[in-house]
């Protein structure tokens, strides 16, 4: 049940809703900024009479942010967002997901109420929420009426209106699935690092604002245990030392955010204008390395996005990620699975293989799967712009890569060729190719058997030429069809022996 399903919604005001014109806009005279005093401790205690009668002990910290909501109207700004009593100074355990005692909710109400820099939601999933607005506005949601929480609220001398929605209710766009921070996700990462260098990896720790960290092979693992938990994560190049080219990537006049290394390794971001901006600049002459983003959502393109699910594996935040070029192709791999049957286009013939579109996402046919029958090149068997049916062997979500199978889908020939072909029966073939240890020879409907060096001649050979050449014909006896790996073993020597009429077995 999300937000606004919960039964029950109540908009709580110290705004008297008599004062509101016919579009529904308050008109009244009772100011908008925020009260230290006793309204202030009358919404705290409306809130905490909903929570009670709700039967709400702890509350959850959803999509938490800081700095970016804030309007101070004639408070002063304060320390720590308003969150300096309630948790460290890096702000652990303010993050996504958090459980805290009402207490704690409390006083996160309070500090967004002073419009202090911080906000979240706070919710129990399907039973209740407390939403904090602008201007002095607090959206309770509850599985049970509340009856005795809005008269409390009366007697405060707030006023409870019940209504439809709460306008601060999550509301993410799920026009896709969201990527998870998962293994095959590490493992990409691991793989995209070059050899002995890193990427850039932002961890979004709250709603507006990022962490840095540089990512190598060595460090990967214990950097990703220390994240914070439901983080958005945005993969980017590796900073670069040249200093002087970054400086030269500085639009003329554009707002950009900075990012550096400092001497101590410490790295640090800065959004400001690319060429006034004087304390930007003195950060990026006393750098280790450095790189230019844009600011604007439409402009930054990082290379993969993700975000991290809880530790049981399950994605439970809400909020979401732009998806990258990266991101696309895993949501289109994720509809595929081992065994699936998809049709699609080819689009590209190699020695090794064949590449099919099956819908915007390209999978490979090796040689091996192209077909049961022998042949010396792919285009035999399909060529570019062909419909086939495939079946997909295997989904590498780390690598981004989809083996499928032609063969897979075909009837397997070998057990009727061990049916109708028994051992020692006699039958004529081209030689296909030499090997130390014998000769090849196309024998049956395209398959090959092998007449070993020891079943060519009469006599001791060294190596098959000084019997037989590719593209010789000849006549063979079938020795065996071993119908499970695959093999036919041939003889000209006992095919000759049999019928001296048909070859010459000594060469």
């Amino acid at each position: 049940m999300t937000a606004n399903e919960l039964p029950y919604i109540y908009r709580v005001t110290k705004y008297d809703p008599a004062d509101r014109d016919e579009f529904g806009r308050y008109v009244g005279v009772e100011d908008s900024i925020s009260d230290h005093g006793p309204v202030e401790a009358a919404y705290l205690a409306a809130v905490a009479a909903f929570a009670e009668e709700t039967g709400v002990q702890q509350l959850e910290i959803r999509e938490p942010e800081i700095a970016g909501f804030v309007n101070f109207g004639l408070d002063a700004p304060v320390d720590g967002y308003g969150l300096e009593a309630l948790f460290p100074s890096d702000l652990s355990g303010y993050h996504d997901g958090a459980q805290v005692p009402v207490a704690v909710g409390l006083e996160l109400v309070r500090a967004m109420l002073r419009d202090n820099g911080a906000w979240c939601r706070l919710e129990v999933e399907g039973r209740f929420f407390v939403h904090v607005g602008y201007d002095q506005y607090v959206y309770v949601g509850s599985i049970d009426p509340c009856e005795r929480a809005q008269m409390r609220a009366c007697a405060l001398g707030l006023f409870a209106e019940r209504i439809d929605a709460s306008p601060y209710a999550p509301d993410f766009d799920e026009s896709g699935p969201q990527r998870p921070a998962d293994d095959d996700f590490w493992l990409q990462l691991h793989l995209a690092i070059p050899r002995n260098e890193a990427i850039l990896l932002e961890e979004g720790y709250v709603q507006n604002a990022s962490r840095w960290h540089r990512i190598s092979c060595e460090n990967l693992d214990s950097m990703r245990a220390r994240l914070t938990p439901r983080a958005q994560l945005a993969v980017w190049p590796d900073l670069s030392t040249d200093l002087e080219a970054t400086r030269d990537a500085f639009p003329e006049d554009d707002l950009i955010e900075l990012v550096w290394e400092d001497s101590a390794g410490q790295i640090t971001s800065r959004i400001g204008d690319a060429k006034q901006d004087a304390e930007m600049i003195a950060h990026l002459a006393s750098a280790r390395a450095a790189a230019v983003l844009p600011v604007t959502m439409d402009e930054r393109h990082p290379l993969i996005t993700a975000v991290l699910p809880d530790s049981d594996g399950v994605l439970r935040a809400r909020w979401r990620t732009t998806p990258t070029p990266s991101d696309l192709r895993w949501s289109l791999l994720k509809t595929f699975h081992r065994g699936q049957i998809r049709t699609g286009t080819v689009t590209s013939i190699s020695n090794f293989g064949v590449f099919v579109d099956l819908g915007g996402i390209d999978g490979m046919v090796s040689v091996a799967e192209l077909s049961w029958r022998h042949f010396d090149h792919p285009s035999e068997i399909v060529e570019v712009g062909q419909e086939v049916t495939v079946q997909v062997l295997d989904v590498d979500m780390a690598r981004e890569r989809m083996a499928l199978s032609l063969k897979a889908l075909q009837e397997d020939p070998w057990p009727e060729l061990g049916r109708t072909h028994p051992s020692g029966r006699m039958v004529s073939g081209r030689v296909t190719k030499l090997a130390p240890f014998g000769a090849f020879v196309r024998v049956i409907d395209g398959f090959e058997g092998l007449v070993h060096n020891s079943e060519l001649a009469d006599r001791h050979i060294e190596a098959p030429e000084q019997v037989v050449q590719v593209g010789d014909e000849v006549h063979v006896k079938i020795l065996e069809i071993d119908v499970h790996r695959r093999r036919i073993s041939l003889s000209r020597k006992q095919a000759h022996e049999e019928d001296p009429g048909i070859s010459t077995p000594a060469g």
